[in-house]
Order: structure tokens, then C-alpha cells, then sequence
């Protein structure tokens, strides 16, 4: 049995506002439009819609994230992230000139203590030549001869002190017992170098009678 459809145009009935109720074609499991059409798509056009159903599905994540986020647009998203960046990047610089200056504290700080250190070893070092009786300029050659380690206790360095009197002992005011310096050679003081050695010492004139001698002028004896 065939059915009459409704007309389209005619209400089949009213709502409770009022508002007309039209019918709906194609309820009917038999009408045709309940046939699914085939569509032919070449495989660029199947890539299109799939990269604009792609696309779509894309930006209506990015929305709804921007939403969530407190954000109207994508430029209000960009300028907080920039911000952000930014004051990362200054933060960044601070720590970093933080960690430069307390690394140059540290280096200044070790400068000064090996200094303080180089002192008291200079100190330590005078005390005990002072001590085997190096004074004056005296001193200041025997801390520059002195052959000790940098970190050689008092032990150390008075040995040192030892050796470098034995092998220098005018740095120490080492003298003959007599008090005395010693002469040079040549019968000189020390500080002054000895006499060149000169010819004998001849009268005026005695080339000359010795030349008249030679030639018979005058007699031999006289």
C-alpha cells in the first residue's frame, strides 16, 4: 500500500507558543531520499578535505586552548608568551652577573690570602736569618738565596738558613778572627785591585851614557 506524504506547507499541528509544527519528508523508512548517494572524489580532492577537516580541527583546538586559557585571540596569547620569555631571559642575566661577581669575590678574596700567606712566609723567613746574623742588604740577598719550600715550617728553614751560611758566610758577618779584611794580592786592601806591574825605574840620562860607553867615548868605568 502506497502512502500519501503531507503537504510540506501545512502544519499538522501548533506548539505551546503557538509556533506551527510542519512535517518532515522523509520520516519514512520507504521515501527515497533515504537513499545514500554515491560520490566520486579523485585522490586530490580526498586529500583537500582531509587536510581542511585537519586544518579546522586544528584551529578549533588552538581556540579552544586560548579559551581555557583566559585568552581572546592568538595576538593576546603571543604577547603573554613573549613577556614571559623575556622576563625569563633577565632573569637569566641576573643569576649569571650574580654568579660573575661572587666569582670575582672568591678570586680576590684567594689573591689576598696568598699575599697574606707570601708575608708572613717573607716574615718568617727573615726572623730566622736575622737570627744567624744576616742584617741590612745582607738580608735581603740571603731571603733571595734561601732554597726552602713554600710551605717549609721553622724546622725546615732553619736548616736552609745552615746551608746557605755555609756556602755564603759573608751574608752571615762572617770575618778573619783579627777583625781584619784580608789584603788582595799585590799587598792591596781588598776593595782596591793590586798595582800594574811597570819597567825599572832608571835615572835622566843613563840611556845616554850607556850609548857612549858602547861607542868608546867615554871609559867603561866611568
Amino acid at each position: 500500500m502506497t502512502r500519501t506524504l503531507p503537504d510540506p506547507r501545512v502544519p499538522v499541528g501548533h506548539r505551546g507558543d503557538g509556533r506551527p509544527i510542519y512535517p518532515v519528508l522523509g520520516a519514512s523508512s520507504e521515501d527515497a531520499s533515504n537513499n545514500e548517494v554515491q560520490v566520486t572524489l579523485s585522490q586530490k580532492q580526498l586529500n583537500t578535505l582531509m587536510a581542511r577537516e585537519k586544518d579546522q580541527g586544528g584551529r578549533a583546538a588552538v581556540r579552544g586552548l586560548m579559551e581555557r586559557l583566559g585568552f581572546s585571540n592568538a595576538a593576546a596569547l603571543e604577547e603573554y608568551v613573549s613577556v614571559q620569555r623575556q622576563a625569563e631571559e633577565q632573569r637569566l642575566t641576573d643569576a649569571e652577573r650574580r654568579e660573575q661577581e661572587i666569582a670575582e669575590r672568591e678570586k680576590a678574596a684567594a689573591a689576598r690570602e696568598a699575599a697574606a700567606v707570601a708575608r708572613e712566609r717573607e716574615a718568617t723567613c727573615r726572623a730566622v736569618l736575622a737570627g744567624f746574623g744576616a742584617t741590612g742588604a745582607d738580608l735581603d740577598d740571603a731571603i733571595a738565596l734561601l732554597r726552602a719550600p713554600d710551605d717549609a715550617d721553622a724546622a725546615v728553614l732553619r736548616e736552609a738558613a745552615e746551608e746557605l751560611k755555609s756556602r755564603r758566610p759573608e751574608l752571615f758577618g762572617a770575618r778573619p778572627a783579627d777583625g781584619r779584611v784580608p789584603a788582595a794580592p799585590g799587598g792591596a786592601p781588598a776593595s782596591v785591585p793590586p798595582p800594574r806591574p811597570s819597567g825599572a825605574e832608571r835615572d835622566l840620562g843613563s840611556a845616554g851614557l850607556q850609548m857612549a860607553r858602547r861607542r868608546g867615548h867615554i871609559p867603561p868605568t866611568a
